[in-house]
């Protein structure tokens, strides 16, 4: 018999005042009373009759009011948090203001919920109703209540129903996959090994490419000159306002002979100002004697392989053997040519000679740390090993010396993808020709000081191969190299190192981990989440010693990156809508120390310009003035910005639930590997990792 809840009581006076109380005393003093009630003389009057229905209606009128109050005072700070997180995701705080129409989406969401919620109110509030008038309230003697047995037995066997469904259903394709990732991590953790032992074995017997003798030596004193080979640099930019200068003065000091080079300013900038400020830079070294040509185009399409290729189809470029390129932020130093050109004599099957980049804000924050541990262990194992063993290797489209032949008989800069360099790097391949990897010829430049801006790069990095693999498949299958080299190409160049190692990095360590929390049947071993990565984290490392305390920021941070680089595969993979799309790097216009050995030189600017002047036209002093215009109307001064990452902060949310669920189970390992990782996740979510962006 459930019991009976009469709430008649509520309403009914208790004729019996006070309440029974009885104290106790070890060693008592005095006897002990027990007060049943009050003294008659203190009893208040009975009245007889109940409360009216006027006491009822007050007494639920101020019930009312206080219901609406604490209503009131919740709605109150709901707005209140809403307004906040409204403040920080929208307006402010560091975060870029959105358009009207991701506001007017949001609003129309918000909408929906509220909708959604006072549908389901009002339908709660029909069926208490209906409820009532059928009798079914609590008042009701034959109104079942569950017992705490009852429940326990349904949540017993809810709960046992759920362990069988998670290990006939839900464990079985976890496992699954995670083997598979398994033995892709593994495959990759071999190959990364192997190109270390190559690098070694580099070390160890001291191979690198040589120069037989002084290419350059004549015994004809006058002609000496004529032994230089005809090359032409090209810097190609777009808004670069911070490095254009750098970049301009760096090339233009390479010691070359100067009727034998010609530098090719390739400007694709669309501000006004910022192509003004370049045109007067070209203006300077061109009155100091340096064959030195500005290029902008007026129709900007193709983005860095059009402005390339506008620049090749130029008539004087036949009279030119050999082509350098060096991005805006890159200063060669002096004696760049003479030490790579020389590689291509007596070579006539060289197509390409790479050199290597260094980096002259690594030591700016933590993310520049960890992106130069990546970057050295690309030039140095990467790269010189396959330039050593294999003689190709992806050009990294800047630092790198072209012979001309070599890009015209390949088909010249194509623009089909965002990574026009990979691109040219493979066709000159499957036409047969070679490469040289310079690993001691270093071209100082800046890698990204903000999470947003390094972001965008490797989203371009990542996609850009995906889209061209499924365009050059064809063209490798049929190709006439030997059928090791196919091999390469498919299989690791594309699938392995591209493709793969994004894919298990975040499946394994992002998605299959944290659920195994949850599903124990399908747990990762130890090995998979300890050792083998930190052994291939110190792999990693071992090209840049010196940044060994970092080595386990890096291993969260790599996992963490998987993130961007697994979204930009796919979306090259499958020519989803991001993957053409090309953001200029954002740069800081950090100075090598080349570069702050020739301040002086820049200082004499404003010197020169005036003798200039004086000697000028009236058009040029109107150009002139237009020019301090422009730098007066650059911006001063920057608000910092930053962003949120709704994908990783999702993820950090689920890393931290699964290191919690760890924590109570007592894995030991799993808990600190997914809580450390879950906060490398929640840093990089809210922005707070490098620089923030202009």
């Amino acid at each position: 018999m459930a019991p009976r809840l009469d709430f008649s009581n509520w309403w009914t006076k208790d004729t019996q005042k006070g309440t029974p109380v009885v104290v106790k005393m070890e060693n008592p003093a005095f006897s002990v009373v027990e007060i049943n009630g009050a003294d008659a003389a203190f009893r208040p009057v009975e009245k007889s009759r109940g409360k009216n229905a006027k006491q009822v209606t007050w007494v639920l009128l101020l019930r009312a009011h206080r219901a609406v109050g604490c209503v009131t005072w919740l709605a109150t700070v709901l707005w209140a948090l809403l307004g906040a997180i409204k403040k920080r995701l929208i307006y402010g705080q560091g975060v870029a203001m959105e358009s009207e129409s991701d506001k007017l989406e949001k609003g129309k969401l918000l909408f929906r919920v509220i909708r959604v919620f006072l549908v389901t109110s009002l339908a709660v509030l029909a069926f208490e109703v209906v409820a009532y008038l059928q009798g079914w309230h609590f008042g009701n003697p034959t109104l079942h209540i569950p017992r705490t047995s009852d429940l326990e037995g349904l949540l017993h066997l809810a709960y046992v129903a759920w362990l069988t469904f998670r290990a006939e259903y839900i464990a079985p394709p976890i496992k699954a996959l995670s083997k598979f990732c398994v033995v892709l991590f593994l495959i990759q953790s071999v190959d990364r090994m192997v190109l270390c032992l190559g690098c070694f074995w580099i070390k160890y017997r001291k191979v690198k490419p040589k120069i037989n003798g002084d290419p350059f030596k004549s015994d004809d004193v006058e002609g000496s000159a004529s032994n230089y080979p005809m090359v032409l640099v090209q810097i190609p930019m777009c808004n670069e306002r911070e490095v254009y200068d750098q970049s301009i003065s760096a090339v233009c000091g390479i010691d070359w002979p100067r009727d034998r080079l010609l530098i090719q300013v390739l400007d694709d900038s669309d501000d006004e100002s910022i192509q003004w400020l370049i045109k007067e830079e070209v203006s300077k070294w061109s009155q100091k004697g340096i064959n030195i040509i500005y290029r902008h185009r007026l129709i900007r399409t193709g983005y860095k392989a059009g402005n390339l290729n506008s620049a090749m189809s130029c008539d004087y470029v036949k009279d030119y053997e050999f082509v350098a390129i060096f991005d805006a932020d890159f200063q060669p130093n002096p004696d760049f040519l003479k030490r790579t050109v020389p590689h291509f004599k007596d070579n006539p099957e060289l197509g390409l000679v790479q050199a290597r980049w260094s980096f002259v804000n690594k030591d700016e924050n933590l993310l520049t740390r960890l992106q130069n541990i990546n970057l050295c262990f690309h030039f140095e194992v990467e790269q010189q090993v396959n330039g050593v063993f294999l003689s190709f290797f992806g050009f990294n489209g800047t630092a790198g010396v072209w012979r001309i032949k070599a890009l015209e008989e390949s088909g010249g800069w194509l623009e089909r993808t965002t990574v026009e360099d990979m691109d040219i790097a493979v066709r000159a391949h499957l036409n047969g020709w070679k490469f040289v990897f310079l690993n001691d010829v270093k071209v100082p430049c800046e890698v990204p000081e903000s999470y947003e801006a390094y972001r965008k790069q490797q989203h371009r990095w990542h996609s850009g191969p995906m889209q061209l693999f499924r365009l050059c498949l064809p063209a490798i299958v049929k190709s006439k190299v030997s059928a090791w080299k196919k091999a390469n190409l498919i299989l690791l160049f594309f699938l392995l190192r591209k493709l793969i190692l994004p894919f298990y990095s975040f499946t394994l360590f992002c998605i299959i981990l944290p659920l195994t929390m949850f599903v124990p049947e399908a747990e990762l071993p130890l090995w998979v989440i300890c050792y083998v990565p930190v052994f291939m984290s110190l792999l990693n490392i071992l090209p840049a010693p010196k940044s060994f305390p970092f080595i386990v920021p890096y291993l969260l941070f790599e996992n963490t990156m998987s993130v961007t680089k697994f979204n930009a595969m796919v979306s090259g993979l499958f020519q989803l809508g991001s993957s053409y799309e090309w953001v200029v790097t954002k740069k800081a216009g950090r100075s090598s120390e080349s570069d702050l050995l020739a301040a002086a030189e820049r200082e004499a600017k404003s010197i020169e310009q005036q003798k200039i002047h004086r000697g000028a036209s009236d058009s040029d002093l109107m150009e002139s003035q237009k020019l301090v215009e422009n730098k007066e109307a650059a911006p001063r001064t920057v608000k910092k910005t930053n962003k949120i990452y709704k994908k990783e902060l999702t993820l950090a949310f689920l890393l931290l639930t699964a290191s919690i669920r760890s924590l109570l189970s007592a894995q030991g390992v799993h808990f600190y590997f997914l809580l450390f990782q879950g906060v490398t996740f929640l840093l990089v979510g809210l922005d707070l990792i490098g620089e923030q962006m202009s």
